[in-house]
């Protein structure tokens, strides 16, 4: 039985994870763990980011080019983010590092390749400008209003999380109100948008339309459909912040660490957020076992199950309203239900459908701006800051933060504001994204974690389809990209 402590008191290292490229681990005792209603957060944060992309704008999009042919690539596609999400959280579970944290204990060039991952393809401020871009329909304002209110927008973010006692809780608390807000909206979709005839042609697309699929494929731009498969779910690092909020939400092994705080209204440390391990006795070895169950729970029914459902519902919902073959262009489409809608169904339907989409992106831009942030600021405290006593991984989150909302606007100033084109962009690059830390995964919970703690079985298999169903992609998209070079 693995002891705690030597027999001189200090703390004992844990050999099981690796120290080469980072300091040491120690063992100490994993928490008791919470029920699943104490649990709640971290897949909602998830969900909250993830409906701000392909099931809010990219799913519908293409169901208004394809019919509901792709319902089962879009249902895979988010099953599959289900398990490496848990795979993400294993990591955090067991050592209370974050899962970018554990890939640098691989290899050390993973700490700045992915602030690169997590930088370029985020930094688009596509769900802001379409959060606006939706509020402008719902109140009838002019397109020239987009970018003043999204960058105000992005300021307000910034604002808010800066002010933030403890960010974790503001932020959950934030991203509760919105997501009851979407929920609202896709009970109204399933009790007084969707009839019966939706219902059939969703069923048609998981049935009789299946040998329809590769031409539905063939006919959606290669980019535009990587990108769709990236955001069936959240997409990209998005899932790797799901570590980040598992720590800062205090399970398993995160209650040992500390959370990021407003270096105005909270109370910083310095200290890097280096984990712990727990000795694999019988009593850890229960709670362990009562973690993962419970964690799993809050991920399946939270961002699994309602996501799921979001994009089937919201798919719908475009095939219904505006049919096969629109020509709307870019964000167009999103306009051009929300007025189908006011023919259709009533006056306030259109402006409830924009109003949902206000909440949808603006949540998303909230997810977005906190987690590259933390993970950046992760990562760099971790790795290159350590020691130093001026920068805390708070203010290192809050100076990204800011360069994040000046970037935005910046983008915006310069004349990039179709937000269809700036989620292409950024879905795009996360298929690419998530093929990588797709075989990191394997390598972090398979190579180093032990084998009571491991991936393994069904899961292993999962993760095994994930490296080949976003490889595939990726690589069909590099081909095609380049060979338009030549």
């Amino acid at each position: 039985m693995v002891t705690q402590a030597s027999d001189t008191g200090s703390p004992q290292i844990a050999p099981e994870i690796s120290s080469v490229n980072l300091p040491p681990v120690t063992y100490r005792d994993l928490p008791e763990p919470l029920p699943l209603k104490q649990v709640i957060g971290p897949s909602v944060l998830l969900l909250a980011g993830s409906i701000g992309s392909g099931e809010f704008v990219l799913w519908p999009y293409i169901s208004t080019q394809t019919g509901l042919a792709l319902v089962w690539l879009a249902t895979i596609g988010i099953l599959t983010q289900y398990y490496l999400n848990m795979e993400i959280t294993r990591y955090t579970l067991a050592t209370g590092e974050t899962a970018v944290t554990g890939f640098t204990r691989l290899w050390k060039p993973w700490s700045w390749l992915f602030i690169i991952m997590a930088v370029v393809p985020w930094m688009w401020p596509g769900w802001a400008t379409g959060s606006s871009t939706a509020l402008t329909y719902a109140f009838g304002l002019s397109q020239g209003a987009v970018i003043p209110i999204t960058i105000a927008s992005l300021v307000l973010i910034g604002i808010v999380l800066t002010v933030s006692p403890v960010v974790y809780k503001t932020v959950e608390k934030i991203q509760f109100f919105l997501v009851a807000l979407i929920l609202l909206f896709m009970l109204y979709m399933i009790f007084g948008l969707l009839g019966g005839s939706s219902w059939s042609a969703l069923l048609s697309g998981f049935t009789t339309e299946i040998p329809q699929i590769p031409s539905a494929i063939g006919s959606i731009p290669t980019a535009l459909l990587l990108g769709a498969i990236a955001f069936a779910g959240a997409g990209g690092v998005m899932n790797l912040a799901q570590s980040n909020w598992v720590r800062d939400k205090g399970l398993g092994m995160g209650a040992h660490l500390p959370k990021i705080v407003s270096p105005i209204t909270g109370q910083e440390t310095t200290s890097a957020s280096i984990g712990y391990f727990f000795p694999q006795d019988e009593a850890n070895m229960a709670r362990w076992r009562g973690w993962w169950r419970v964690a799993d729970r809050e991920q399946f029914i939270t961002f699994f199950v309602l996501g799921w459902l979001a994009i089937m519902l919201f798919m719908m919902l475009a095939f219904t309203y505006v049919g096969v073959g629109s020509t709307a262009q870019n964000f167009d489409f999103v306009r051009l239900l929300g007025e189908s809608l006011n023919t259709d169904v009533g006056s306030w339907a259109g402006p409830a459908f924009w109003f949902t989409g206000v909440a949808v992106l603006l949540s998303t831009n909230l997810t977005v701006v906190d987690m590259i942030a933390r993970i950046v600021a992760d990562i760099i405290k971790a790795n290159w800051l350590r020691d130093s006593q001026t920068w805390s991984e708070s203010r290192l989150y809050f100076l990204v933060v800011w360069l994040m909302v000046i970037f935005g606007s910046v983008i915006l100033l310069a004349g990039v504001s179709q937000p269809l084109v700036l989620l292409v962009i950024a879905s795009a690059l996360n298929g690419l994204v998530m093929f990588v830390y797709s075989v990191l995964l394997i390598k972090l919970n398979r190579g180093m974690l032990p084998k009571a703690l491991g991936l393994g079985g069904v899961r292993y298999v999962a993760v095994l389809w994930a490296v080949i169903f976003y490889g595939g992609f990726s690589i069909y998209l590099i081909i095609t990209q380049f060979g338009k070079l030549f």
